[in-house]
């Protein structure tokens, strides 16, 4: 420095230092401050300028703003230089300057050009606001701040300089013009897309500072909070964020990689072939098999493409940008504790000046404030990698799964494939957050330990020591909690499934009065649940006081072992505060640690499979050869050989086929001969082993499983072709969907379910085909078309479209049919057998050749099937006539919609059915569908109660802030006196935590006194036990947590069971079993699992961050008056944050199940999808769902950093005025108080961040208790049991039934069902009840049970009015047989007897006679045979026979039997009838029935007419009185 600055100072200590009125040495401020900002710039601006040359955005026109600056930089440059000029003046009037007066100008005039340089450069490409130079003109004011305040403190001096001091005037003046003006965005670069974009994200027109702050994000955050946030409000996705940009970059890169994979490869074997020798030919004809599987496994050794390289080529440079600033941000890290240790040492001593306490301060906040803006750019830096691995793997695992071979696409299932895209890409931005940790955790922790080591010497180690044996503990925690959470799921899943049951047979429950022993099973299994969930809760009760207790344990040991080692060592407030503040760092890094390594374990698991799915063999675009050749035939093969996978033997071989331009071929063969696979082979969806195909023109394919999207019948049709009105009305025509469409309650517009769950088979097949034919192809492959439609329309279809006259002559057809009826009219026939062709030629050749086709004719019998059908037509059509389909719409009935149909023709279709459920016959098979096809008038009644429920639901859901009193309810749930102990013991807890570290302050006091550690040991004890207590208490704290989340999850659970079990059956009807199902999941799960831990973190964020304001408080008051407009602020940013982002969760999780159900509907229609050639129209429509996805998951991810930056910024004002105040109040302080204050202040920014997440998540998840109390508080049904009206045990003695002046409804608001009936029916009597739909049949019954309650009028069984007595004592005396027959999952003893009441013997005898005896006897486990679900393993007859024998076990006076109507075979219900007459002989029995023949026998018919009794007297009267019933009887053929 001597020779550069002469005789000049560079630095003097007592001249900063040691006075009150500090200045820097001339030599420094004309060397070092200027300096430092031009080696920035001239460091940066290389990679600047290279990024920027990458990265062009379009240039910018010149304006003002623009001139303005270059003009400034230009005269700065002038400024600079007149120095350098003045210099050289001087030198030659002989006034000798040393070195500096001629560099230091110099460099700043450089440095001043290259910045006007980069402003231009900037504007060519396209930059609106420069980051670089933004903190070039910073520094640079900065720095010349203290000789700007030296030179006007020495202004006296100014005479013997005049030039220089004006020059350095005019200097910092035009650096802080630059410096605002840089503070003011350029106009959007031309032709980018912000001019275009109605809603353009803010970020890309955004200024340095806004980005660096997130300030752009404050509109959203104002919008979210004056009203909830729609898609509509959402920004655009930034360009390079969208799938266009990042999928096709990761697609090219990993196309480099399996290219050089390959070529790798290909080296390797030319190598393999020259090491074979000149004596072996290079091709594989000499090489056996063995050799052969040799080389093949030779091959698969070779190097695997690898998917990682590509993805890190791709999203690598990006991301290392985020780990740049991780890097900065641990080194800031460190800076803090470095200047808490110079803040201590201040207030030792008492005659250091006041500023350097204060520039201290603010050190202290420029540092924690740096810290935060760099964090929150890694942070940012790290989602958008996230989002982006996200959006290019699952585009291209999309864009893979259209194009893999059909041996791949068995290797994986749908499933699985949509797990890759959902779980494993989700797996990979999850991990992106935190992979920076991998280096940067053992960087902190290196960093830590060295300057602990420095502070306190090798005692650290014993720190150290009791955080490693922390590790194993945790882990060995967080495998205990991973068994049970796998257990707890398993109970959870069976408690939904029971629930599930009992929901969807509640009626029959209620029925039999068995609701308590279903009640009792839930409650076992939700028992067991609860007691795994306690033993969890207390292992994280353990985990939290692991966690809580560690940085004391640490520190109390490092000080113990400190203290004790050596009587030198003395512990003063400088090394315990600023080691619990490197403790407190380190303790981040140890825990994240196990965290990241095992993220990375399942990422890597993640990407192994995400790499075997993209490696998969793709189909051979080329196999069939599409160009358009002009031989006369339109499609030909020639020697084909093709199988499904290249090592499976072939299926289809030596296939000849030419099917000349415009002809009809019929394909007919076996099931199982190779029909459908010669189309897929045409399509080329099969492994070609040798031959050629070749197909002129474009194909279109309709599959033998129509592939249906979940799209408009409009959509699926035109299938993404323009929409011409008249040539859609004519093949809607053709396809005979007009009738269809006028059904479906949008007409075409009807949205269509996933896999078109809302159309018959036969729709579906006709949707299809009407798709093929709109595409106007050249060439048709239809693979089975008519199967799934009914015979006339099927006739209708091949007349209209595919048969000589159809909309597709002159077009070439190839139709592969089961139908026989169709084949004269067809051009030529291709029999096949065994995957060879048979014979091929026209119907009459062949009939001729006698072959295989005469055979195939034999089998299918042909004269007899046509008669058939003709038989069949007739009668459907009459049928048809019979009941017109208005007699279902006018009134549906809650029971039975059956309409009453005479009895010959009900056994003619019973036969039907019979014979149809004959696999032999298919053409019968269709019959059935029939009658699913005709039940569609019913769905415009179904389509409009859903709008309604739509509407309803959208209003429980959507609300804004929740209430107190929701709160309240959890407390209550909780216990209240509970509730307030959790909360006192955590006071306590937060209570010794200040206890001990105040202690500590203390201690660390004594070494003032005396320089000596007397009564060390004490110290060492107090602060042991103040620090364990604090830990037992946050165990404590956990544990009664623990028992009232567990109480509290008893009694919501509890109360929502008991009143779904005593709703009247009315709320069943209009709830969908969804919603009540997603009550006791999600809303279970949530107050199981998720509440409590919320409300665990919530409470321990919200006590420390009070602790520490107390504590700030306690050693510096004034600091009271600063807390107010602090939480003012806080209270803001967390409302607004709060508002926000639970909206932008909702529309995230909205907007992401569209993209996987889009996917798996399209891996199934990939074969379709490709024969239309419409793939990039289908990437395209993955593509934008999901950009739809990220558009809302983006600014998710900013609204936490928004928040982050907010609020750390308020932690960081603590910290400043913490500081402040300390130096201000340092007379009265000791060191030890400052160093707690301060050290607790600089913890309090995780505390203030958690808490606002916590309050986020605390609002989104009461929400479930709000939904469970709404649930448990329904109206219910009249008590079970009435204590003082219980019948008498025997009752009814007799069975008298009497109605008096009964009336009843449905529902509150419907009008009545049943009007003013009274009737009187005498014990033993056995009444039918006969009547048209809706009359109120089962009306009748409902009211015997009181499912329905009377709207007037009374019943009276055996003097006892029904309605004063309990309905379990009313229900359990009556017994039903209801229509439909009702199984739960359990053992078949639990379904016949769920209370053990009666003995085996018992049992058995009923069986008898329900004649399941034989069947029960011949099972392994007899009376303990497992019923599934519904009972499906029992057919329907079956089960029809359980529930005689559950009304044969009860054997009570009266039985009511609600006819069966179509479920039971004619034989069943023989049994079933002829076991009622005996065994229920002197009982009073009600029938409702719908076969007139059996209840021709009975003692009195009563015949109900729109609620009314129209007639009610003995059969033989009836029919005699010739009325209704003599009408019925006549249609059924019994007169």
């Amino acid at each position: 420095m001597k020779h550069l600055c002469g005789n000049l100072t560079f630095w003097d200590s007592n001249f900063t230092k040691h006075t009150n009125l500090p200045d820097l040495p001339a030599c420094f401020q004309l060397s070092v401050l200027p300096w430092a900002p031009c080696i920035f710039l001239w460091l940066t601006s290389p990679f600047y300028i290279l990024y920027l040359k990458m990265n062009n955005r379009g240039y910018i026109m010149m304006s003002i703003l623009n001139r303005i600056k270059t003009v400034l930089g230009l005269i700065l440059w002038i400024v600079c230089w007149t120095d350098l000029f003045s210099s050289f003046h001087e030198m030659s009037q002989n006034q000798f300057k040393p070195p500096v007066y001629f560099v230091t100008p110099l460099v700043l005039g450089m440095t001043m050009l290259l910045a006007t340089f980069l402003i231009q450069y900037e504007r060519l490409k396209g930059v609106q606001s420069s980051g670089v130079l933004f903190i070039f003109w910073t520094i640079s004011v900065l720095f010349a701040i203290v000789p700007f305040r030296s030179k006007i403190m020495n202004a006296s001096q100014a005479e013997n300089d005049r030039l220089r001091f004006t020059t350095f005037y005019i200097y910092f003046g035009l650096t802080l013009l630059q410096l605002i003006l840089s503070c003011f965005n350029e106009k959007p670069p031309h032709f980018s897309s912000v001019v275009t974009d109605p809603n353009v994200c803010p970020e890309t027109t955004a200024g340095f500072i806004s980005k660096m702050t997130f300030w752009w994000f404050t509109s959203m955050a104002i919008k979210g909070y004056k009203s909830p946030l729609e898609n509509k409000d959402l920004w655009s996705l930034n360009k390079q964020d969208s799938s266009e940009l990042v999928v096709p970059n990761l697609l090219n890169e990993w196309e480099m990689e399996k290219s050089k994979a390959q070529s790798e490869q290909s080296v390797k074997e030319q190598a393999e072939f020259r090491k074979a020798g000149p004596g072996t030919e290079p091709n594989h004809v000499s090489v056996s098999p063995e050799e052969e599987e040799v080389l093949l496994s030779k091959r698969k050794e070779a190097r695997q493409p690898s998917f990682l390289r590509a993805l890190l080529r791709a999203f690598g440079p990006y991301f290392l940008i985020g780990s740049a600033f991780k890097l900065l941000q641990d080194l800031i890290t460190f800076v803090n504790p470095q200047l808490l240790r110079m803040l201590i040492n201040f207030t030792k001593q008492s005659q250091a000046p006041l500023w350097w306490g204060y520039s201290l301060a603010f050190l202290m906040f420029g540092a924690s404030l740096l810290q935060t803006l760099i964090l929150h750019q890694h942070f940012q830096y790290c989602f958008v990698t996230g989002m982006r691995l996200r959006t290019g793997i699952i585009g291209a695992i999309y864009r893979k799964s259209l194009v893999i071979t059909n041996e791949a696409k068995r290797s994986s299932t749908v499933g699985e494939v949509v797990n890759l895209m959902s779980v494993d890409a989700q797996r990979f931005m999850d991990l992106t957050t935190f992979l920076n940790m991998l280096w940067s955790a053992p960087l902190q922790i290196v960093l830590a330990l060295f300057f602990l080591w420095q502070n306190l010497g090798a005692s650290v180690l014993a720190g150290v020591a009791v955080m490693v044996l922390l590790i194993p503990f945790n882990a060995f925690i967080a495998m205990k909690t991973r068994t049970y959470q796998v257990e707890q799921m398993k109970y959870k899943d069976e408690r939904i499934k029971q629930m599930n049951e009992i929901l969807n047979g509640i009626k029959v429950l209620k029925l039999y009065a068995w609701e308590t022993s279903f009640q009792e099973k839930i409650l076992q299994i939700r028992q067991k649940e609860l007691n795994v969930l306690r033993k969890t809760a207390y292992l994280s009760a353990l985990s939290t006081m692991a966690w809580i207790s560690a940085p004391f344990l640490v520190a109390l040991t490092t000080f113990a072992v400190f203290v004790t080692v050596s009587e030198e060592n003395i512990l003063d407030a400088e090394k315990a505060f600023v080691s619990l503040s490197l403790f407190n760092i380190l303790r981040f890094p140890l825990n994240m640690l196990p965290q990241v390594i095992s993220s990375i374990v399942q990422a890597s698991v993640s990407l192994k499979r995400i790499q075997d799915f993209l490696s998969h063999d793709e189909l051979d675009p080329e196999s069939v050869d599409r160009r358009n050749n002009t031989s006369e035939y339109a499609v030909s093969v020639v020697n084909g050989k093709f199988s499904w996978a290249k090592q499976d033997q072939a299926i289809l071989d030596n296939i000849n086929v030419m099917v000349p331009q415009g002809s009809l071929l019929a394909v007919v063969g076996h099931v199982g001969c190779g029909k459908t696979s010669l189309v897929c082979a045409l399509l080329g969806e099969m492994e070609k082993l040798e031959g050629q195909i070749s197909i002129r023109g474009s194909v279109a394919y309709v599959p033998q499983q129509a592939w249906i999207q979940n799209a408009t019948v409009r959509d699926n049709i035109l299938f993404g072709r323009p929409y011409v009105e008249q040539k859609y009305r004519c093949v809607l025509e053709a396809c005979a969907l007009t009738p269809d469409l006028e059904v479906l309650p949008g007409g075409d517009q009807t949205e269509i379910g996933e896999k078109g769950i809302n159309l018959s088979g036969g729709q579906r097949q006709r949707v299809s085909l009407a798709r093929a034919l709109y595409s106007e192809a050249d060439v048709y492959l239809l693979d089975d078309p008519l199967s799934a439609v009914d015979a006339h329309v099927a006739k209708h279809i091949f007349d209209n479209v595919i048969g000589p006259e159809g909309a597709l002559k002159g077009k070439t057809r190839i139709l592969v049919t089961h139908g026989i009826s169709f084949l004269p009219q067809v051009d030529n026939i291709l029999v096949m057998v065994d995957g060879r062709v048979s014979e091929m030629g026209s119907y009459q050749d062949l009939l001729k050749q006698n072959g295989a086709f005469a055979e195939f004719l034999r089998n299918y019998s042909l004269e007899d099937i046509i008669e058939d059908d003709e038989i069949i037509d007739l009668l459907l059509d009459e049928e048809e006539e019979e009941f017109p389909d208005d007699a279902l719409s006018n009134h549906t009935d809650m029971v039975d919609n059956e309409p009453v149909v005479n009895e010959a023709r009900r056994q003619f279709m019973r036969q039907m059915s019979i014979m149809s459920n004959d696999p032999e016959n298919p053409k019968k098979m269709s019959r059935r569908r029939r009658c699913s096809e005709r039940k569609h008038p019913e769905s415009p009644t179904e389509k409009k109660e859903l709008k309604v429920e739509k509407l309803i639901q959208a209003e429980t859901t959507e609300t804004g802030r929740v209430k107190l009193k929701v709160y309240w309810e959890y407390a209550k749930a909780v216990g209240p006196l509970l509730s307030l102990f959790i909360c006192f013991l955590y006071g306590c807890q937060s209570a010794t935590s200040i206890g001990a570290n105040f202690w500590l302050s203390e201690w660390t006091n004594d070494a003032l006194q005396n320089g000596t550690q007397h009564r060390a040991s004490t110290r060492v004890g107090v602060y042991a036990a103040l620090g364990l207590s604090q830990g037992v208490l946050v165990m404590f704290s956990s544990f009664t947590l623990a028992l009232g989340k567990i109480q509290a999850a008893r009694k919501l659970h509890q109360t929502l069971l008991d009143n779904k079990f005593h709703t009247p059956q009315s709320f069943f009807d209009t709830t969908p079993i969804g919603r009540i199902i997603n009550r006791f999941s999600k809303d279970i799960y949530v107050i199981d699992e998720v509440l409590p831990s919320t409300v665990l973190m919530f409470l321990g964020t919200f006590f420390a961050s009070v602790s520490t304001m107390i504590v700030i408080i306690f050693s510096t008051p004034i600091f009271a008056l600063v807390i107010g407009p602090l939480a003012l602020i806080y209270f803001f940013v967390q409302r607004f944050y709060v508002a926000t982002s639970r909206q932008l969760k909702r529309l995230e999780s909205v907007s992401r199940s569209p993209i996987y159900s889009h996917f798996s509907e399209t891996i199934t229609g990939t074969s379709v999808i490709r024969a239309y050639g419409r793939n990039t129209a289908f990437v395209l429509l993955s593509d934008m769902k999901v950009d739809e996805n990220q558009k809302s998951y983006y600014p998710g991810i900013v609204s936490n950093r928004w928040l982050g930056v907010r609020i750390e910024f308020i932690g960081n004002c603590i910290v400043l005025f913490a500081a402040l105040f300390a130096v201000i109040g340092k007379e009265k302080l000791s060191p030890g108080l400052v160093g707690l204050s301060v050290s607790y202040a600089l913890q309090v920014t995780m505390s203030l961040n958690w808490m606002v997440r916590m309050t986020s998540d605390l609002e989104s998840n009461i929400v479930a208790v709000e939904r469970v109390k709404e649930y448990s508080e329904t109206t219910t049904e009249a008590p079970w049991i009435v204590k003082d009206k219980q019948p008498p045990p025997d009752w009814p003695p007799k069975g008298n039934v009497e109605f008096i002046d009964y009336s009843v409804r449905y529902r509150e608001g419907l009008d009545l069902v049943l009007r003013n009936i009274s009737l009187e029916v005498k014990g033993g009597e056995k009444i039918g009840i006969v009547g048209r739909t809706g009359a109120g049949k089962s009306s009748m019954t409902l009211c015997l049970f009181r499912l329905l309650e009377a709207a007037g009028g009374e019943i009276v069984i055996d003097e006892v009015k029904i309605s004063e007595i309990g309905l379990h004592d009313l229900r359990s005396k009556l017994t039903i047989i209801p229509q439909e027959p009702v199984l739960f999952s359990g053992t078949l003893r639990m379904n016949l007897d769920p209370f053990e009441k009666y003995s085996d013997e018992e049992v058995w005898k009923v069986l008898e006679l329900s004649h399941l005896k034989k069947f029960v006897s011949n099972q392994a486990s007899k009376l303990e045979l497992e019923c599934s679900e519904g009972g499906e393993n029992l057919s329907v007859g079956q089960r029809q026979l359980v529930c005689l024998a559950r009304a044969l076990l009860r054997k009570t006076r009266i039985l009511v039997l609600d006819e069966a109507t179509a479920a039971v075979d004619l034989e069943t219900d023989n049994l079933i009838q002829s076991t009622i007459r005996t065994q229920f002989e002197d009982c009073t029995v009600f029938t409702i029935a719908h076969r007139l023949n059996t209840i021709m026998d009975y003692t009195r018919v009563l015949v109900l007419d729109k609620g009314k009794i129209a007639e009610f007297d003995t059969p033989a009267n009836l029919l005699a009185q010739k009325g209704i019933f003599y009408g019925m009887a006549k249609d059924a053929g019994l007169v």
